[in-house]
């Protein structure tokens, strides 16, 4: 599967990347990991993936300050982030989405919505 296409899991808690890297690759995507924000903007740059799953809370720089990074610069800005957060509030969606976030999941998150929203922002169909 040459065109298919790679996620950037970025969540400092193992037992969510070992469930996210098992539904991402389960659904054929190719998939590469990130365990704080500054890993984070590293493999952003080298990989170049098709979309990122961003944890909001991790080390060194928070899913916000990767976004607004990602965002900030032009060669990095049509990347599409997804972030993931354990907290609903309104306010930290909307900080998310001002900053350029594609879309929202909060945490616990069920699996499914999870794959059909990744789905829909890689233009699959569902």
């Amino acid at each position: 599967m040459a065109d298919s296409k790679t996620i950037l899991i970025a969540d400092d808690e193992p037992n969510i990347v070992i469930s996210l890297e098992f539904l991402m690759k389960r659904e054929g995507y190719r998939v590469v990991i990130a365990v704080d924000g500054e890993e984070a903007l590293d493999k952003i740059r080298s990989e170049s993936p098709d979309l990122v799953l961003l944890d909001v809370m991790m080390p060194k720089k928070s899913g916000f300050e990767v976004c607004q990074e990602v965002k900030a610069d032009p060669a990095l800005a049509a990347t599409r982030i997804l972030m993931l957060t354990a907290k609903g509030r309104d306010t930290e969606m909307a900080k998310g989405l001002a900053l350029g976030a594609n879309a929202y999941v909060t945490k616990p998150f069920s699996t499914k919505d999870l794959v059909d929203k990744v789905r829909e922002l890689l233009g699959a169909p569902a």
